[in-house]
Order: C-alpha cells, then sequence, then structure tokens
C-alpha cells in the first residue's frame, strides 16, 4: 500500500492526542494555583481525577490506532497484530467509557448545584462516542479475524 496513504490518518491521530496532552500538562500547574468555589471542592476533584485517569486508555487506543496504521503501511493489515490491536482499542474504549459511566453522578451533582442542566448532557456524549468506537472496533476485530481464518484456509487448499 501506498505510504502517503496513511499519513493524514496518523497525522489525525497525532492531532488528537496533542489537544488532550497539551490540556493535562497545562492542568497539572493551573489547578493548584487557581482555587475553585469551597462549595464544589468535593464535586470538581472526583471529576478532575475521573478525566485525568481516562488519559490512560485514550492515550493507549490511540497508540494501537497508530500502530494499526503502521501495520497497514507494512502491508501487513491482515495478521494477528492488527486484530490485537482493534481487541485493544475495544477494551479501551469499554474502559473509557466505563470511567465517564462513574463519573456522570458527580456531573449531575455538580449540575444541580450550579443550575446548568446541559452539563448531563455533555458528561453523556463521551459515553456514547466511545461506545460507538468499541462497537465499531468490535466488528472490524471480528472481520478482520475471520478474513484471516478465510485467507488461511485458501492458503492450506493451494
Amino acid at each position: 500500500m501506498n505510504r502517503g496513504s496513511t499519513l493524514f490518518l496518523k497525522i489525525a491521530v497525532f492531532l488528537m492526542g496533542a489537544p488532550v496532552f497539551t490540556l493535562g500538562i497545562v492542568g497539572l500547574f493551573w489547578l493548584p494555583n487557581n482555587p475553585v468555589n469551597p462549595a464544589y471542592t468535593h464535586i470538581l476533584y472526583p471529576i478532575v481525577i475521573g478525566m485525568y485517569v481516562s488519559a490512560i486508555p485514550y492515550f493507549t487506543a490511540l497508540v494501537q490506532a497508530f500502530k494499526l496504521l503502521m501495520l497497514i503501511d507494512k502491508n501487513q493489515a491482515f495478521s494477528e497484530s492488527a486484530v490485537i490491536a482493534l481487541k485493544i482499542i475495544k477494551y479501551c474504549a469499554m474502559t473509557y467509557s466505563g470511567l465517564y459511566v462513574i463519573i456522570l453522578p458527580f456531573v449531575f451533582l455538580l449540575a444541580e448545584r450550579d443550575d446548568a442542566p446541559g452539563a448531563i448532557f455533555i458528561g453523556m456524549v463521551p459515553i456514547f462516542a466511545s461506545m460507538v468506537i468499541a462497537v465499531f472496533a468490535a466488528v472490524l476485530q471480528r472481520l478482520l479475524k475471520e478474513a484471516i481464518d478465510i485467507k488461511s484456509e485458501n492458503d492450506l487448499t493451494v
């Protein structure tokens, strides 16, 4: 496969990770120096901790997506390594969604105190988006596994 065909996707994966990494680093220095309303502190800290913990599966999935693109460049898209990468992406998306399900009650409490009903809908976006990614990765993993099985059967018959 042409190397330039996945270059755009590699750049997109990098651009998806760069803002999250930058905001995470800036948040480490900004949060301790800017006091928040003491009435919200017990609600905000679990949300912020959950957001920082959710960066682990997010970046793990991005690394696996980059690895998958490297396999496509090497013409090894139909390999067991690609199936494993999709499996890891699926588990990372489910973990990410689970973390935000845990965070959602705190977002609800914050929305109640701050009288911001839209915060609940905003808090649900990562849950549904990551579940769509998990389902898509699971379908691709299954299709790729079946294609590898068919390919190996055909190689044995020839």
